[in-house]
């Protein structure tokens, strides 16, 4: 929650306006906020540190301190290329903090996730009816779509070698490529495609299932994905970029409790759940592909599966 409220105030943009370290003084100056509750921000700003989302610096021969990004905090600047912001303040609202505190509850009832227990309904009728939950997860979504296209681009271009169609929008890396979007009609209405992107409208639920959903509508949706898609051997691919739970103890021990957050978050919020390597080569034998390729992009992997 300091985290958030690092954000709402804006203080990884007005440290990012300022261009180098700010004392504290410049900071509280730069603020928008009471300037009788200031002194707090002393407080706020070491927890963060703390937290490795700052340091702080010596910016003066007088032993002045300044503060300063570390990597993982240049990623909340709000519009820095690579903004992870709207990300970060969707997890941490409250319509996704709340079913947490229902989880006891939710062991005991007949709701299907501890997000029905919560708020009376699920998380994607709460996004249909509500426009700001809807906004939100639209902008939440999309950062962490360009973060990850990001990764690709700079670390994984080689998969896309060959390929003249794929459902992402990945622009400049791959100019070669066509580019389809699948969306509900509530989050595409109003977007007009462009050269070599269109903007198809489909129920998930329908024709595609949600990723995250349980596994037989996953192997529904890899199902339908090799129906769409060339043999091996005419360079057939899909392409998935996801999280796999680490159980062999490959990573180190933030990355796997992140993991293992994401994991809770998906069985609390959608009724899903991380996967082990093991419950993903089973999805995909299930469904009928016969390999599979996994390259590591640090929390996330790709994984590159062949009919």
């Amino acid at each position: 929650m300091s985290l958030k409220c690092a954000l709402q105030v804006n203080i990884p943009d007005i440290i990012h306006k300022h261009n180098k370290p700010i004392t504290l003084s410049e900071l509280i100056n730069a603020l928008h906020i009471n300037k009788a509750k200031s002194h707090h921000i002393y407080h706020l700003m070491r927890i963060l540190i703390h937290s490795k989302f700052f340091v702080k610096v010596n910016i003066s021969e007088n032993d002045e301190e300044g503060y300063w990004f570390t990597p993982s905090s240049r990623h909340l600047v709000k519009k820095g290329p690579s903004s992870m912001a709207p990300f970060a303040l969707a997890v941490l609202d409250p319509i996704l903090v709340d079913p947490w505190h229902h989880l006891g509850e939710w062991f005991q009832d007949d709701n299907p996730m501890a997000f029905v227990s919560a708020h009376g309904r699920t998380f994607w009728e709460k996004a249909i009816e509500e426009p700001r939950v809807n906004h939100f997860i639209n902008e939440a979504m999309s950062s962490d779509a360009q973060f990850v296209a990001n990764l690709l681009i700079k670390d994984c271009k080689h998969v896309f070698d060959g390929l003249k169609s794929m459902v992402d929008v990945i622009v400049e890396a791959c100019p070669g490529l066509k580019r389809v979007v699948l969306e509900l009609e509530h989050v595409i209405d109003g977007l007009k495609g462009v050269e070599k992107l269109s903007w198809v409208v489909g129920d998930m639920f329908v024709s595609i299932p949600r990723v995250d959903a349980v596994d037989e509508y996953c192997v529904k949706i890899l199902k339908k994905c090799k129906e769409s898609i060339p043999s091996k051997d005419n360079g057939g691919k899909v392409i998935i970029v996801e999280m796999i739970v680490d159980d062999k103890k490959k990573l180190d021990q933030q990355m796997v409790e992140t993991q293992l957050f994401f994991d809770m978050e998906m069985m609390t919020i959608t009724a899903g759940k991380g996967r082990t390597e093991k419950e993903w080569a089973k999805l995909f034998f299930d469904a009928g592909f016969t390999s599979y390729k996994i390259t590591l992009l640090g929390l996330r992997v790709l994984i590159e599966v062949f009919p």
